[in-house]
C-alpha cells in the first residue's frame, strides 16, 4: 500500500524541515511548494495533523518575534560602531591582509513611522479606528443601543 505524502512530514527530519522554512520567513504557499503539495493541501494538513501545525507555528513565532525587536529598535534609534578595513601589504612577508583602518560610532535617529505603526498595533487609542466596546445584551432594546451610543430614542 502506498505511504501518504503528509506521512514523510511527520518525521522527525520533516517536521524540523518545515518548521525551519517557517523560521525563514517563507509563506504558506512557498512552503507548500517545497513540500511538493499545493496550498490547499497544506492547509488540509495543517488541520488533520496538529504535529505540521505547530512545528509551522513555533518557525513562524521565532521569526515574528525577531522582527518585533527589529522594528522596536528602529523605533526608538540605535547606535552602532562602523568598522572598516583595509586590504594591507605586509612590508616583511609580502602577504597582504585585512587591518582596521577605522572605527566610527554612528547613530540611527529614531523612525517616527515605526513609531506609529509600532503604537497602532500596540495601543487601541492611537489606531485609525477606535473600537467601541458597549455594554449590550440580546434583551436590549433600539432605545437601549441609542442611549449607550449617546443618541436619542424614537420616544423622544
Amino acid at each position: 500500500m502506498a505511504k501518504g505524502k503528509y506521512e514523510e512530514w511527520l518525521t522527525a527530519d520533516g517536521l524540523l524541515k518545515l518548521e525551519a522554512w517557517a523560521r525563514d520567513g517563507l509563506t504558506d504557499e512557498q512552503i507548500a511548494h517545497n513540500m511538493g503539495v499545493s496550498t490547499a493541501t497544506l492547509y488540509n494538513y495543517k488541520r488533520d495533523h496538529i504535529e505540521i501545525l505547530e512545528a509551522l507555528k513555533r518557525g513562524k513565532e521565532v521569526v515574528d518575534i525577531e522582527v518585533e525587536n527589529a522594528l522596536l529598535k528602529r523605533a526608538k534609534g540605535y547606535k552602532y560602531t562602523e568598522v572598516t578595513k583595509e586590504l594591507i601589504t605586509n612590508k616583511e612577508t609580502g602577504e597582504k591582509e585585512l587591518v582596521v583602518t577605522k572605527e566610527v560610532i554612528k547613530e540611527v535617529l529614531p523612525d517616527v513611522t515605526a513609531q506609529i505603526f509600532w503604537l497602532k498595533n500596540r495601543k487601541p487609542e492611537w489606531r485609525d479606528k477606535q473600537e467601541m466596546y458597549m455594554n449590550l445584551n440580546a434583551t436590549d432594546t433600539f432605545d437601549d443601543i441609542l442611549s449607550q451610543l449617546g443618541g436619542k430614542g424614537l420616544e423622544e
